[in-house]
């Protein structure tokens, strides 16, 4: 069962990319998507320590974090039409979601010291975590599972997506941006759903690993970003919220 023709919370690794696997001689490898995805992370925190440094010399980087998020969001739609290009579109997509996370982790430290790096310690625990659950079957993906946690992931996305365009005119909802126990069980969930993500990315890549063509590694990397960048963000928002509520 799939949703949209996407079988895991990305759609980067949907069927829609691994068109044609069987045309290509050199096939996906787990030490290709490694390598990638660390030389990605080292380009978002090129931009967040540049956008992390301005900010505490006096910058306002307001517009370096809502451009950051807006270029993301349209190379990501670019790159789920125009898969050809995903190598040369990640290294962009990369550097403009470091602009975006530096300048909100910034903010989140300036008001709540230490914020960001406790947040990065929940980020990677719970990646080993869900690596673990993945590898001794504990959590066995199903084509169910994938169901429910897609529909979960493309509910959220869109929640906040309707709020963001909301935020242009000055509208604020609580259940998102407040600090009641509604918008703190939403960000939960939120953070839930991006956990349990990772396992159906573990998934896909390990089923693809050796049969899909070597480029689609760029893709896989690209998911993969995707998911921990949401897991980050989803973390540092509900330790936000419960700073200031307690």
């Amino acid at each position: 069962m799939s949703l949209l023709g996407i079988k895991t919370s990305n759609p980067a690794f949907s069927n829609y990319f691994w068109n044609n696997s069987k045309d290509s001689t050199s096939k996906m490898s787990l030490s290709g998507i490694i390598l990638k995805s660390v030389t990605m992370i080292c380009l978002v925190g090129l931009t967040a320590a540049y956008t992390w440094k301005i900010f505490f010399a006096g910058t306002d980087v307001k517009w370096y974090t809502t451009i950051g998020m807006f270029v993301a969001i349209v190379i990501s739609l670019v790159i789920s039409f125009k898969q050809n290009l995903t190598k040369y579109l990640l290294p962009i997509y990369a550097l403009a979601k470091g602009f975006f996370l530096g300048g909100i982790s910034a903010y989140a430290h300036k008001r709540f010291p230490g914020l960001p790096l406790q947040a990065i310690g929940v980020t990677i625990l719970t990646f080993l975590i869900m690596l673990f659950l993945f590898l001794t079957k504990i959590i066995v993906v199903t084509k169910k599972f994938r169901a429910v946690v897609i529909t979960a992931s493309i509910t959220i996305f869109t929640i906040y997506i309707i709020t963001w365009i909301l935020s242009f005119f000055d509208i604020r909802v609580p259940f998102i941006y407040g600090t009641s126990w509604v918008a703190i069980g939403f960000n939960i969930i939120a953070a839930i759903v991006a956990s349990l993500s990772l396992l159906l990315d573990f998934d896909y890549i390990d089923r693809y690993v050796g049969k899909a063509p070597k480029d689609k590694e760029w893709l896989a990397t690209w998911g993969f970003l995707v998911t921990l960048i949401w897991l980050y963000v989803e973390v540092l928002r509900l330790l936000k919220k419960l700073a200031i509520r307690f």
